[in-house]
Parts: structure tokens; C-alpha cells; sequence
């Protein structure tokens, strides 16, 4: 593929991650443009935790409402609760490619085009604002899959984009991710703990093993090829991240809206098709909401 026709990405978000991503994108010569509707630009400082030089980016920016050309590319990078509403009235194009990085499963459901093509990627990569114009990077392992063959312009894009990996079992990454923030996140948003709290308090750990178990028998009934044995690996999250804040406390912490639709919600809601009851996934999904509305009744 040449740099003519490389891709130009719109991207539904500029988070943390998403201004990650697109500093990847432009380095493999890919255009950006972030939808915003009150800046023309972002500018962003990504500094890394593995030695490499600090990437200054001025992204451009433009309010939705002015695209009025079809969407060829579309990156989905915003939180999920605000991802109905940050694409679904935008001009995708007929046989739109879309990537999604997000957390959980379901977001973009009932919200693309029939023809478009969805590439899911899934990272373990941590990207954490140290104030509003600069992002310190632990930059780990991230993968893309979906389609059957990865796109044409996907190998250049590798080249510039450290620990990205295209993936045949993309699901299987999903859900491995997916098992890991059901157990960790709400968890230590609702107690206010660090990671590492869940191993230490045998109440947590508990907690933290029943949404597990809850959660693999669901997907070995959704596959049964599905191996069922998660809480090893994520206790190993736990214990690797000890001291860090899920992305759920944190948003908690400042008042922002939380993905938990998208992760025990997601659970729940194929649960709820299979008749199979989750007691501890409804109880932490129940109390998280709680804390954004103590009237409401769950």
C-alpha cells in the first residue's frame, strides 16, 4: 500500500489510550483527525516509561457536525458509555472499517453499517495523564483481529507501533481481558483500594474469586472450548498491578461515568439469555451503581 492510500483515521475519542494509538498511526504515515467539538487541536506530550524519546503530537481536531464526506475509517477510542452517542450519527460509509480499542464487549452493537468491517484490539498497555497535556506510557502488548487476513496496511503500521501483533483468536484476548476487569475493576472502585487490595483482604479475594468462576462457566457455556481456569492469570494481574488504580476507581474517584455497563453488564446480559443466575456479578454491578445514585433502586 502506498502513502497515498494509506488510511485517514477519525477518531471517536482522545483519551489516554486513543492519543496512544494515534501516535502510531501517524507514525506509519496515517492521517488523524479527532472529533471534538470545541478544540481545532490537542496537543500531547507521550512520555515512556521504556527509555524512548518524549512524542509531541498536535492532533487536529473537528466537531462532528462539519464531516460530511462518507467515514472510511473510523477509530472507536472513547470510553464505552459515550460511544452511542459519540458515533451514531456520523456519515460512516457503506463499507466503513472500524477499529475498536476499548474495554468490554458490545459498545458498537446495532451501531455499524452491514458492509462495514470491525478490526477489535485489545491492549495491555497503561497510559496515565500526568496533567491534562502529558501521558506517561508503559507500553506493553496489543492485538488486532477480527477479519480473516489483516488489511493491507496493517504491516506497516506493526512496524511502527512496538508489541502490536495480529490475532486469529482476537476473541479469546477479549474475553481473557474481559474475565480480568470484571474481577479487578468494580471491585476496587466500590472499596477505593489499589489492585494489590484484592489478594490481601480475604473478603476481596473472595469477591474477586466468585466473579471469576461466575464468569468462566458462563463463557464455557457460550464455548466450550473455553478453558475455564482464569483466576490464575488474574491474580497475576492483581499482583503485577498492585499498585496501581483501575481505570473504573478512577473514574469513580472524579464523578465520570464507568464502563461497567460493558464488562459485568456485557456478562450479565448473556447470562440473563441462558437463563444462568450471577449473583456476584449483579451484586458488584448493583453497588457501583449505587455510588452514582444512592436512590436509585437495582
Amino acid at each position: 500500500m502506498t502513502a497515498l492510500s494509506l488510511p485517514h483515521w477519525i477518531l471517536a475519542g482522545a483519551g489516554n489510550i486513543g492519543t496512544l494509538a494515534a501516535s502510531h498511526l501517524i507514525d506509519a504515515g496515517h492521517g488523524v483527525t479527532v472529533l471534538h467539538e470545541r478544540l481545532n487541536r490537542r496537543d500531547k506530550t507521550l512520555t515512556f516509561a521504556d527509555g524512548r524519546p518524549p512524542r509531541q503530537l498536535q492532533l487536529p481536531c473537528r466537531p462532528a457536525a462539519s464531516i460530511a464526506q462518507p467515514i472510511r475509517y473510523l477509530a472507536v477510542v472513547c470510553k464505552t458509555p459515550y460511544t452511542a452517542s459519540a458515533i451514531e450519527h456520523l456519515p460512516l460509509a457503506a463499507d466503513a472499517t472500524v477499529l475498536r480499542l476499548q474495554n468490554g464487549m458490545g459498545s458498537l452493537d446495532g451501531l455499524l453499517p452491514n458492509r462495514s468491517t470491525c478490526i477489535e484490539a485489545v491492549t495491555t498497555s497503561a497510559v496515565k495523564g500526568s496533567d491534562p497535556v502529558h501521558d506517561v506510557v508503559a507500553e506493553n502488548q496489543t492485538w488486532m483481529g477480527g477479519p480473516d487476513t489483516p488489511p493491507g496496511w496493517y504491516a506497516g503500521l506493526a512496524a511502527h507501533w512496538p508489541g502490536l501483533a495480529w490475532s486469529d483468536a482476537i476473541r479469546d484476548r477479549q474475553w481473557q481481558k474481559l474475565v480480568a476487569n470484571a474481577a479487578i475493576n468494580p471491585l476496587t472502585a466500590i472499596h477505593d483500594v489499589a489492585n494489590g487490595r484484592l489478594l490481601e483482604v480475604r473478603d476481596l479475594r473472595e469477591r474477586m474469586t466468585a466473579i471469576v468462576a461466575e464468569a468462566d462457566a458462563l463463557l464455557q457455556r457460550l464455548d466450550p472450548l473455553w478453558p475455564g481456569d482464569s483466576l490464575a492469570n488474574v491474580e497475576a494481574i492483581a499482583r503485577a498491578t498492585a499498585g496501581n488504580t483501575s481505570s473504573m476507581r478512577a473514574d469513580v474517584q472524579r464523578g465520570a461515568a464507568t464502563e461497567i455497563d460493558a464488562i459485568n453488564g456485557w456478562l450479565l446480559d448473556q447470562a440473563r439469555h441462558l437463563g444462568l443466575a450471577m449473583p456476584a456479578n449483579a451484586r458488584v454491578v448493583a453497588e457501583l451503581k449505587r455510588r452514582a445514585d444512592p436512590q436509585a433502586v437495582y
